[in-house]
């Protein structure tokens, strides 16, 4: 098969996952504890009705959508730039510790400084660039170690998650909000938070895609990129820099939300390969629609009850997790 008809057929998959992901999109805003017509779905969008089930569709389905799109398409993302810099299939915005550096800042405005809640995210950026660099300081010794990262990231997330959890029993006002949160609940999002969190998004995912051909040279190894002229130490805190960006943002408004960026590029380089030309978009539209499913999972199974996403995730994302972890121990 010829380079023109492979990126051709690596085209169309990605033509593919956004058609899914629009009907996807379609469905998850048709289902719920009020079963809404496609028809009505169409109208709600096109029309500035806010009366009946228009009101539903764009208050409360549509911006929830739109996030679950955003959020699940940057932690994927991150996980593809985090693998590429640390040269680890295991690395994940939650795993390495990003996560719950972001959540703690955000719990830290949502109970002790509410007036600068509409600077959450870009706070939470902070707080989860300076967990990232913890974990990568203890992790290195002339290289990152998978296993020494693993460590590094379960140490920091640890202490971190119980800073976050005494804050929270601190602030017995608003525990029941916080904790769900800190679950990686969309329920709470608003028309707001998608407008916010598109910008940052649009951001970071332009500047990721800028990087995909930095991050083919280095996928070849240290010696062979600096050998293509990289600077392999500033690429490397630059592809960072971006990937911690987009984990942070999302978590400022979603919360913990674990296992996407896992899960997604391995998937990715299964069916598309490992061309970050392709990858990267692919990896978006990938993390959105799982992302999706899981949130109208959390949704639907139990109405009228809610099974917050990040809960969902961790049990579909723990299984993959320990066979990932299996498979890199057997070729140790």
């Amino acid at each position: 098969m010829n380079k023109i008809t492979l990126d051709k057929k690596k085209s169309l998959y990605i033509i593919g996952s956004i058609v899914l992901l629009f009907a996807i999109a379609l469905t998850s805003m048709k289902m719920g504890s009020l079963d809404i017509s496609y028809g009505e779905i169409i109208k709600g969008i096109l029309t500035n009705s806010t009366t009946g089930n228009f009101a539903i569709i764009k208050d409360l389905r549509f911006p929830r959508v739109i996030i679950a799109i955003l959020v699940g398409g940057n932690l994927a993302i991150c996980g593809v730039l985090l693998q590429v810099v640390v040269k680890n299939p295991l690395a994940d915005p939650g795993i390495t510790g990003i996560s719950a550096g972001a959540s703690l800042v955000a719990i830290l405005i949502m109970v002790l400084f509410p007036q600068l809640n509409s600077m959450k995210s870009l706070l939470a950026f902070g707080g989860g660039l300076i967990s990232a660099c913890l974990v990568f300081s203890i992790a290195y010794d002339k290289g990152f170690s998978p296993l020494r990262i693993i460590l590094a990231g379960v140490a920091i997330n640890a202490m971190l998650s119980a800073m976050s959890s005494i804050l929270t029993t601190i602030n017995s006002n608003g525990v029941s909000s916080v904790t769900n949160w800190l679950n990686g609940s969309l329920a709470t999002v608003t028309w707001s938070d998608a407008k916010m969190l598109f910008i940052y998004s649009l951001i970071g995912v332009l500047i990721s895609f800028t990087l995909r051909q930095t991050c083919n040279l280095m996928s070849l190894g240290d010696k062979t990129a600096k050998s293509l002229g990289v600077d392999i130490h500033k690429q490397r805190i630059i592809i960072s820099a971006v990937a911690v960006f987009l984990a942070s943002i999302s978590t400022g408004v979603a919360g913990i939300i674990s296992f996407v960026g896992l899960i997604v590029p391995h998937i990715g380089r299964f069916i598309i390969g490992s061309d970050h030309k392709y990858l990267i978009p692919f990896s978006f539209t990938m993390g959105s629609i799982l992302l999706l499913i899981a949130d109208t999972i959390g949704r639907c199974l139990f109405t009228p009850y809610e099974i917050p996403v990040g809960l969902v995730m961790s049990v579909i994302g723990g299984p993959f997790f320990i066979f990932l972890l299996r498979r890199s121990m057997k070729k140790c």
